[in-house]
């Protein structure tokens, strides 16, 4: 598959922020799970809540992969 028909598989910045969000809420989570806190289990549903808005946002502001002020780099 050449560089022009690959769809950039989320190498975007809008991809990158939302995953990074939602990693930090699943660890948070997980960590609040086993000392069973309920309270932060669910706040850090929010964290990866936010994380998949802010993907979108960011998606639509133009960092997605087929957005303007995306800057595809070339594999090696």
């Amino acid at each position: 598959m050449n560089a022009q028909n690959d769809p950039g598989h989320g190498h975007s910045p809008a991809a990158w922020t939302a995953v990074t969000i939602m990693l930090i809420g699943f660890t948070i989570g997980t960590v609040a799970f086993f000392f069973e806190l309920a309270w932060l289990v669910w706040a850090s549903a929010g964290i990866v809540l936010g994380g998949w808005i802010i993907g979108g946002i960011m998606a639509k502001a133009g960092y997605g992969v087929k957005g303007p002020k995306y800057q595809p780099k070339a594999h090696s």
